[in-house]
């Protein structure tokens, strides 16, 4: 089933809450463009997070679950996904995103160990749950960031904020 896995864990790691103005058909579809937008991009370390590695640059690489797997999200997947979503919008969507690292710059640059999670993105009326759960590696960016990085990645092409934290009480 397209934007579910079916072995998505139980103990997560960070829960992020947000209000949106938007539908979550629309919610949905800009979270499919942003995702797409940010694979193979490379993002300084300053740009994600507080810098845990000096001189280091990120590159995340996601995929949206499809039953035990999951699909790299390129222009092909991009354009079924909003095809899909024409259709039928989903409950929660799930995905997998690896994150990898390098040090340094140009021919000097060294592949540091990589950091997977799985992430799921629960949908309500004008709200969102990010569930993340970090699979494995260093753990050089926490799950916080990975909820607040997403967030800011899909409120930044917009005038207005599209997410808008829910302070736990």
């Amino acid at each position: 089933m397209l934007g579910f896995f079916e072995n998505f864990p139980a103990n997560i790691h960070r829960i992020g809450s947000f209000t949106s103005p938007l539908s979550s058909k629309k919610l949905q579809q800009r979270l499919i463009q942003v995702l797409h937008e940010i694979n193979r991009e490379t993002f300084s370390f300053e740009e994600v997070t507080h810098p845990t590695v000096p001189d280091c640059t990120i590159i995340f690489e996601a995929g949206l679950a499809e039953a035990k797997s999951f699909n790299y999200i390129d222009e092909e997947e991009t354009k079924r996904v909003l095809s899909a979503l024409r259709k039928e919008i989903f409950r929660s969507m799930d995905f997998f995103c690896a994150v990898r690292y390098y040090k340094g710059t140009g021919e000097k640059k060294t592949p540091l160990k990589f950091d997977y999670y799985l992430m799921r993105f629960v949908f309500g009326k004008n709200s969102v749950e990010i569930r993340v759960f970090h699979e494995r590696g260093p753990r050089y960016i926490s799950p916080e960031d990975i909820v607040a990085f997403l967030a800011n990645e899909i409120n930044k092409t917009s005038a207005r904020t599209i997410l808008k934290r829910v302070d736990p009480s």
